[in-house]
């Protein structure tokens, strides 16, 4: 039979996030420099392989997407972008453990039994990974993630129906603006689903508006708060903590979150409660679990940086063979308001 296209996807979750691996179908774009130029590549011009595979009736709401490309530094071992609902994320914590995984396991890297080690090639810089290997199976993966920092702590935003929000914004590979549930009167918890989005939504949008944008001091393209991660009080006497990333148009991280992770520890950090090899423990809202540390600290422009390394495992479910039939009246993919607090982009 005869599709318009035909793209080889390795299915994989890491901690709970389905975060799907482009293995075949996909070529490198040429005339890039970097894997930043890729990200604006695939976002501007070829949006739609993303659309495609994340989107109904192929893809569904809680999942991202990641593409192995050839790495534009030589240092790096393989290079990947990831996609997600709305964005293209210079980096995703869950992603790199997924894609690790896959990288391993299928043979596209070799792996080195008990420790494999190598370097990723991400939009926001390379990540340098270390991942435990027994009987050809990759156990967990730790990344040492790109630096982490505040841009700004308790600031104060005015919602409707929720009055004065205080928010926390940080780098973690993605700016997050980071708020506590408890202090808009609300537990992480799937009971409170629907209101915690509604919240995270609207309080992301605000912040979206307000006259405060973060700029990244290395990559002036990556500015702005573009998700929104919901905490709970860090218990000090285990060093563990909830949280569930809001990621839009609406729908929770089922992972701990990655780089949600990194941009916490970088808040702890800031505040004095999280010190430098300390070990520290996020769950998610499933109760999957991250394992994270702090393993020192730098300069990054005028802010003061920690270097965070997060462990987790991720698991291949399926290999899939994903075609487009040139008759299929939706080969861009749809959204409904039954997933979605908003529908299809116009």
């Amino acid at each position: 039979m005869k599709f318009e296209r035909s793209i080889n996807v390795v299915g994989c979750h890491c901690a709970g996030e389905v975060c799907d691996v482009i293995v075949g179908g996909v070529l490198d774009p040429s005339g890039c420099n970097t894997m930043y130029d890729k990200l604006v590549h695939f976002r501007d011009k070829e949006d739609q392989v993303r659309q495609l595979l994340v989107q109904e009736p192929r893809g569904r709401a809680a999942m991202c997407l990641n593409l192995i490309l050839p790495p534009c530094n030589p240092k790096a071992d393989a290079g990947f972008l990831i996609m997600e609902s709305d964005e293209y994320p210079p980096m995703s914590g869950g992603n790199t453990i997924a894609t690790t995984t896959v990288l391993l396991e299928t043979g596209m890297v070799k792996m080195n039994e008990p420790v494999t080690k190598m370097v990723l090639e991400t939009p926001a810089g390379l990540v340098s990974v270390t991942a435990d290997c027994e009987g050809g199976k990759c156990k967990a993966v730790a990344f040492d993630n790109v630096p982490s920092f505040v841009f700004a702590l308790d600031y104060k935003i005015e919602i409707p129906g929720l009055g004065t929000v205080s928010v926390d914004i940080a780098w973690g590979g993605m700016i997050y603006a980071i708020v506590d549930a408890t202090s808009l009167g609300i537990r992480i918890n799937n009971q409170n689903g629907p209101k915690l989005i509604e919240y995270g939504e609207r309080i992301k949008h605000a912040l979206q508006q307000s006259p405060f944008i973060p700029v990244h001091p290395e990559n002036p393209n990556i500015k702005g708060v573009s998700i929104l991660e919901f905490t709970e009080p860090l218990q000090r006497d285990k060093m563990e903590a909830v949280n569930t990333v809001v990621v839009s148009p609406g729908r929770f991280d089922r992972c701990p979150c990655g780089t949600g992770s990194c941009a916490r520890m970088a808040v702890l950090h800031a505040r004095g409660q999280l010190a430098v090899g300390e070990n520290f423990t996020h769950h998610s809202i499933i109760g999957s679990t991250f394992e994270c540390r702090i393993r020192g600290t730098q300069k990054l422009g005028e802010y003061d940086a920690i270097l965070p390394t997060v462990k987790g495992s991720a698991w291949i479910n399926s290999f899939k063979q994903i075609v487009l039939d040139g008759s299929d009246p939706w080969p861009v993919g749809f959204r409904v308001g039954d997933q979605w607090h908003v529908g299809q982009k116009e």
